[in-house]
């Protein structure tokens, strides 16, 4: 793990207006921001049950809505507010644009954010140096990194609060081009993506306090028309390594990209419209 700086952020701004990720291209802010970092009329969720049809645009969220495969701050926010409390240390290994860690700073918690691609992680860092004040009366403090989520060395055993991750998978977006060779968003294959990410949750579990909860939104994809249910594969990993399942939560999809937006007429398979959003806990020896 590379501890992303000040300086670099400064260089990379230096030079960039905008960032192209998996197609779309993105502002980059320098620390420009107009708005409310708190969500108006904002309820905790109470069943398994999510679903979001509009976007949160609080804060910088509003700037991440393009990038491709994140998850709605709707659901980063509510993961933290039933799983965290303020200070608390959260971790997100897969920060992408850094919507988990923009809630955890916003909330009063202190965040990691981890990712492989150099410039995602500085996307993340250009969305994190906004400030609230009078708007929250504590930000959490932030650290952002460049690794590989399944060697996590620069994290201490049994050092974070929570941890909450929407890792890539199955090659639905390719965040690197396969520029980068250890990047798990360039595996097509499900069984390899499986086998590839249980080193990520043995350093999940490593670096979890016990009695802590672990929290994972992952999809299921289509191979020859019919259903490979990573979700529930990934999830037996989980329970392989040690961990306990707290919740299974299902999570509407909405304003699908990709070929999903190409699809009509008539098929013999029904488009996938969920998610599964996995509750881990790491318990006592």
């Amino acid at each position: 793990m590379e501890k992303l700086l000040k300086k670099d952020y400064l260089d990379f701004i230096s030079h960039t207006d905008t960032l192209e990720i998996s197609g779309v291209k993105l502002p980059i802010l320098k620390g420009r921001l107009k708005k409310n970092c708190t969500p108006q009329d904002f309820k905790t969720e109470r069943t398994t049950m999510w679903s979001f049809p509009e976007r949160g645009t609080w804060a910088t969220h509003e700037y991440n809505s393009k990038f491709r495969g994140n998850w709605a701050p709707q659901v980063a926010r509510n993961l933290l507010l039933l799983y965290s409390k303020e200070g608390d240390t959260i971790l997100d290994p897969f920060v992408g644009s850094g919507t988990t860690v923009i809630e955890a700073k916003i909330l009063g918690r202190n965040g990691i954010g981890v990712d492989i691609n150099r410039d995602i992680a500085l996307l993340a860092y250009d969305r994190i140096i906004f400030k609230c004040k009078p708007d929250i009366e504590k930000e959490g403090k932030i650290k952002l990194y460049i690794g590989d989520a399944r060697k996590l060395d620069k994290i201490k055993d049994s050092s974070i609060d929570f941890i909450a991750t929407h890792p890539p998978y199955a090659g639905i977006i390719r965040y690197s081009n396969e520029k980068i060779p250890e990047d798990l968003s360039n595996i097509t294959s499900p069984n390899k993506f499986v086998r590839e990410f249980i080193p990520a949750i043995e350093e999940f579990y490593r670096v979890l306090k016990p009695n802590s909860y672990c929290a994972v939104l992952i999809g299921d994809t289509r191979k020859r028309r019919h259903i490979v249910p990573l979700g529930y594969m990934v999830m037996r990993e989980f329970l392989n390594v040690g961990f306990m399942i707290k919740e299974h939560i299902i999570k509407a999809q909405h304003n699908m990209k990709g070929t999903r937006e190409r699809w009509g007429g008539t098929y013999d398979f029904l488009l996938i419209g969920h998610e599964h959003l996995f509750v881990f806990r790491k318990p006592e020896k």
